[in-house]
């Protein structure tokens, strides 16, 4: 089983801590002699940078420039970097997969994993004048930084590359002796640098004025530490002296794991920490390459030895090391407990006892049965550790095997919930599929969660993976909008041919609302780049017209934004694209093309309306809009009314032309009526203007010209009814009864007599209402004495008209005023006219 199953390259360091060695990879670069090399690897199975070292004096061929090839984990060329800036002094790898490359002269460079340049920054005038001598890339808290050390030993560093602001750390005491080892630390957001010299290590902490000198106590004899390692995670440090020792302990220097005497005398190649793959603030082990010789060495003391041919190179990550050599890609990792559990030798836990049973019922065995009797008070913790196991498993036959077991198990189980079975089976499709070597991730289970499925879709569509990000997402049922996105970004810049890149895009976003994408992403991409054709195109399939409007204005294609605007019913989108091509084509033209689109020139007209009306008078003009320019100038006549008689006169003209006879003779009317107020505001000495033809009658009647009044309303045509009103009206408001009263014999009133018995009552003229109330029709009189307040009267006639209903009306008002001698009339008259039982 220990062969079988991968145990064969176990070994253990102390107790309890085993560790494997993992074969990832037979590398398949071409002929590729690392040996005079220096390579530098992305954790995370990232790619791979190499390029020649330089300090090694070997023959070259060719140019004495340096080339920079990168790799994926599994040897496949992504790309070249040919160098001709300065001179190159260190490498290293961003967070977001970006290769930040440092020169002497403080200038950082950095490119993407296919070479493309992205940025430079420099780490300050004093590092360009003094020169560097090394640098380190780092993790921080702020992303990924840069520190470098001048040839006067001074460290500068920024914390992010993304951000760089260049700072100095504190100064180290001078002395004749140089500095032979130095890393950087990061502690959440803070980070120092810890200096060697000779015997001494220095604290250089940004933010502090000195530096501090930290004390190590080693029991081994040494002169100066020769190199120093600091843990992926940044807890753990690493020193090697030159006597071959190891101090290690904290990074802060406080706590001492050991020392270990590797009893060798030339200086190590490498120093890498091997995090527990378990608990990543823990690290329980040293690896330590020389030219052919790999030493892993625990914190309790123990050590295992692996020779190699020459050139090794390791790469720390979270949980593991790994190895990168000519030939093969390895990975040293403490074994995870759940795996232990299951395959140590001898191992009595409740899992090895379910992947035995497992074992034993394909090989039709009944002691299957009785390994399932064993643990069948554990059986879910059982089922559990064998799901888990298989997400740290390489080998997809030991996977296999370990969730085959896990779903023998659960079947037993009797209330399971298969969510996490369910969920590693994704995983592990996904994992192996990215470990793949055409794909060349090697990402472990503990990777793949601290990364986020997200992250590696994103990776997956940079290396242009698309197919496969696709599925991965659809698998784990996540969106696809970002791959689509970034896949059509991709054909666009690289595919020459506008009708088929935007016929493939068209098909890939057949809905676009539902997958989450954007046609105008990537118009907006084609019209960057100069393919303003294939811009329009894509634009021509955005189902949104809020954002396909103002890209297609930005394109100049100004009639068919005017379209999209009028066709989505979106006013304010409309108001957008009018206000936009006023601002930025000519009048004419702006002119002619709102003049195509209804919608669009109803809501300029309104917009020009509230805002520019000389715009509008213009737009009448030009479409020899008649109609609508009488009701222009008409209300430009009411605004100032001393040009209110020309303006009726225009209006009356445009109204003729648009063939409205009504409006036309209306105006006509109109100015007619204002000449004539002028000349009698000027005879009269008061003001007639504003007035209607009824105003104009009335005020003529209360200045009493009745000669011109009778002239004025029968050149209006003002029936005799209204005129009649009106004279009763004026002589009742003037008091001049006796007028009134020969006005009323002049001939029969038109309109009756009620009206003048109702302006008597408004005068509070009783006396005069009585002469008129005698006029009036007989069913009508017991109304107007009831009004008036003639209630003697009024209940006399409604006893003549045997008026039952206003004698109780007249009988209520009595008794409100408490009329003794009307209420007891009206009783009587009521008495008299009620029927008699």
């Amino acid at each position: 089983m220990p062969i079988l199953y991968n145990t064969g390259d176990w070994f253990t360091l102390g107790h309890g801590n085993t560790y494997r060695k993992i074969e990832l990879y037979n590398m398949e670069w071409p002929e590729t002699d690392l040996e005079n090399m220096i390579v530098c690897a992305a954790p995370y199975g990232g790619p791979m940078a190499v390029v020649k070292d330089f300090t090694k004096f070997v023959k070259v061929t060719g140019s004495t420039k340096p080339v920079i090839r990168i790799f994926t984990a599994s040897g496949h060329l992504i790309s070249s970097i040919n160098w001709n800036s300065g001179n190159l002094l260190a490498m290293g790898w961003s967070e977001c997969e970006e290769l930040i490359c440092v020169q002497d002269d403080g200038l950082v460079l950095i490119y993407d994993m296919f070479g493309v340049y992205q940025h430079t920054f420099s780490m300050g005038q004093e590092a360009k004048d003094t020169k560097v001598i090394d640098a380190k890339i780092f993790p921080s808290g702020s992303g990924t930084g840069v520190a470098v050390m001048t040839t006067n030993f001074r460290v500068f560093l920024v914390n992010s590359v993304k951000e760089p602001k260049n700072r100095q750390l504190p100064e180290m005491p001078k002395s004749i002796a140089d500095p032979n080892c130095w890393d950087i630390v990061t502690e959440e957001r803070n980070t120092f640098a810890l200096v060697s010299r000779d015997r001494e290590i220095f604290k250089l902490h940004q933010g502090d004025s000195v530096c501090m000198l930290q004390n190590i106590s080693m029991q081994s004899d040494y002169k100066f530490f020769a190199t120093m390692a600091v843990s992926f995670n940044q807890r753990d440090i690493a020193l090697y002296t030159n006597t071959g020792h190891i101090w290690m302990g904290s990074s802060n220097l406080k706590t001492k794991y050991c020392e270990f005497d590797t009893g060798r005398s030339e200086r190590p190649k490498q120093l890498a920490w091997c995090v527990d793959v378990e608990n990543s603030r823990q690290a329980d082990a040293l690896i330590v390459t020389y030219s052919s010789l790999l030493l892993v060495i625990g914190i309790s003391g123990d050590s295992n030895v692996y020779t190699y041919d020459p050139a090794i190179f390791l790469i720390p990550e979270m949980d593991c090391v790994r190895v990168l050599t000519n030939s093969c890609h390895e990975m040293i990792q403490k074994v995870p407990k759940c795996v232990t559990n299951i395959f140590a030798i001898n191992s009595q836990e409740s899992s090895s006892f379910l992947f035995e049973a497992h074992k034993k019922f394909r090989e039709k065995s009944h002691q299957s049965d009785e390994y399932l009797c064993l643990i069948k008070d554990t059986l879910e913790q059982a089922v559990a550790e064998c799901v888990e196991a298989a997400g740290y498993e390489f080998d997809p036959e030991t996977q296999k095997s370990l969730i085959r077991a896990a779903y023998f198990g659960k079947a037993f189980c009797a209330c399971h919930n298969p969510d996490s079975y369910n969920l590693m089976c994704r995983i592990l499709r996904v994992l192996n599929s990215i470990r793949h070597p055409k794909v060349g991730i090697p990402l472990t289970y503990r990777q793949f969660n601290h990364l986020k499925p997200n992250v590696i879709l994103d990776r997956l569509v940079f290396r242009k993976h698309y197919a496969l990000a696709i599925q991965i997402a659809k698998h784990l049922k996540l969106p696809e909008s970002r791959i689509l996105e970034h896949w059509a970004l991709h054909k666009v810049i690289y595919d020459k041919n506008d009708e088929d890149v935007a016929r493939k895009i068209a098909e890939k976003f057949r809905n676009p609302i539902a997958l989450g994408v954007s046609f105008c992403t990537i118009a907006k991409k084609a019209q960057e780049i100069g393919r303003t054709k294939l811009a329009i195109m894509l634009l021509d399939q955005e189902p949104k017209a809020s954002a396909r409007v103002p890209l297609l204005l930005k394109l100049g294609e100004n009639k068919k934004a005017l379209l999209s605007a009028t066709h989505s019913g979106d006013t304010d989108l409309v108001y957008m694209v009018l206000l936009q091509l006023k601002e930025t084509t000519q009048l004419a033209d702006f002119q002619m093309t709102v003049r195509s689109f209804q919608m669009a020139q109803n809501l300029f007209k309104k917009y020009c309306q509230q805002y520019n009306v000389s715009a509008l008078k213009d737009i009448f003009t030009q479409e020899d809009d008649f109609a609508s320019q009488a009701e222009f100038t008409l209300r430009e006549g009411f605004a100032e009314m001393a040009g209110l008689e020309t303006a009726l006169s225009i209006t009356a003209n445009a109204y003729k032309k648009a063939h409205r006879e009504i409006e036309a003779e209306l105006c006509e009317e109109g100015r007619k009526l204002i000449k004539q107020q002028k000349v009698f505001s000027e005879k009269y000495s008061t003001s007639f203007y504003g007035l209607s033809v009824h105003e104009t009658i009335k005020q003529l009647l209360t200045l009493g010209d009745l000669k011109t009044a009778e002239k004025f309303r029968n050149e209006y045509k003002v029936p005799d009814k209204r005129y009649w009103w009106l004279r009763i009206q004026v002589l009742s408001d003037n008091y001049q009864w006796d007028e009134l009263e020969k006005f009323a014999k002049i001939k029969k009133s038109p309109i009756g007599y009620e009206p003048f018995v109702e302006m008597c009552i408004k005068q509070k003229n009783t006396d005069e209402a009585r002469k008129y109330l005698l006029k009036c029709r007989e069913d009508r009189k017991v109304k107007w004495y009831i009004r008036a307040g003639l209630s003697k009267e009024a209940a006399l006639a409604a006893f003549d008209l045997k008026d039952l209903q206003s004698l109780y009306i007249i009988h209520m008002n009595a008794s409100k005023t408490n009329d003794r001698q009307l209420i007891n009339t009206v009783e009587n008259y009521i008495n008299q006219l009620s029927p008699k039982k």
